[in-house]
């Protein structure tokens, strides 16, 4: 797989995001096949893995930990702090100096590495300048404990002030064909700064692989049960915009998933996404994305058709916006 640059840091331009082998979207698979799928990643040429303290909490560390243990020198970790977790449960963001640090021995710890690659704050704490933030970090990575900064979902005053600090080598946020508020402010700044972008839910959450219709039934534990975009009716509405890349899909010999994941590439040389599965074929799919090249012409219509198009449901509910990591 070809590389990509977020900032200073080089990685596979497809990475794999390990949220969902533990956390959002149960049931979660056995341990020993998310190892698996990780092993399978490496195989394939990803280099770049997504995990958090919170997703779980914690396992999601320990488990990308163990199974990247056999190939730290060929691979680059990302994690994540900005949240209180007390006695296992996820309580507001927190990300004053003193519980970053603390986040971070303990994702060292879990991840078995004495430096994280890439640091990101999970999300922006308004209770805490961001240039603490971004200093107490700054401090990290003189001490060897982290070698690259990252934000998570933060605006484009958030990122300038933390950038003047400490370089910020990546934002990730949510984007995809059908989350693009972004591309108003976000995307121009953090071109204009050198900064990557690392889309999470790239696939939409799984809807844009056209394989979730609205006679699905999420388990307890799915988030997707109780975001407003997933509710039946919404799952309708929205087929329009699966119409769109499925006629794509089919004109390039490929999966919906992989016409939507080729789109989010196009978009700048710097955009790296993080397509999650649990699956060894999705994860296989998914990569062959990489493979898919669009003429000009075909990235303007499938732009312009899907901009046609009106999503249906906001991407989460209010309380999911300021509660969790997602």
């Amino acid at each position: 797989m070809k590389k990509r640059k977020l900032g200073s840091l080089e990685v596979s331009e497809i990475g794999l995001g390990c949220m969902g082998m533990t956390f959002s979207y149960a049931p979660f698979p056995e341990k020993k096949d998310s190892i698996a799928v990780i092993h399978a990643a490496v195989e394939q040429g990803v280099t770049f893995f997504d995990t958090a303290e919170v997703y779980g909490p914690y396992n999601n560390e320990e488990l990308v930990g163990e199974a990247l243990a056999p190939y730290l020198d060929k691979v680059v970790i990302a994690t994540k702090f900005g949240f209180n977790i007390v006695d296992g449960k996820i309580s507001g963001v927190n990300s004053r100096p003193d519980n970053i640090r603390k986040a971070v021995e303990g994702s060292l710890k879990r991840l078995g590495v004495e430096t994280i690659d890439l640091l990101y704050q999970h999300r922006v704490d308004p209770n805490v300048p961001i240039e603490d933030v971004a200093g107490t970090v700054k401090d990290l990575i003189a001490e060897g404990k982290a070698k690259h900064f990252g934000l998570s979902e933060a605006g484009a005053n958030t990122i300038r002030r933390a950038h003047a600090v400490q370089p910020v080598a990546a934002l990730q946020s949510e984007y995809s064909l059908w989350t693009r508020q972004h591309e108003a402010e976000i995307i121009p700044t953090i071109e204009e700064l050198g900064i990557g972008f690392v889309p999470f839910s790239p696939l939409g959450k799984g809807y844009l692989t056209g394989k979730i219709d609205e006679n699905r039934k999420f388990e307890p534990g799915d988030i997707r049960g109780v975001i407003p975009r997933f509710t039946e009716e919404a799952r309708v509405a929205n087929k329009a915009l699966l119409e769109v890349i499925t006629q794509f899909a089919e004109r390039k010999n490929a999966t919906p998933a992989q016409i939507a994941l080729a789109w989010v590439l196009a978009q700048k040389p710097w955009i790296v996404p993080i397509p999650g599965t649990t699956k060894l074929h999705r994860l296989k799919e998914n990569n062959r994305a990489a493979d898919i090249d669009f003429t000009p012409e075909e990235l303007q219509e499938l732009t312009a058709a899907s901009e046609e198009v009106n999503v249906t449901g906001a991407r989460y509910t209010e309380a999911q916006e300021a509660a969790t990591g997602l």
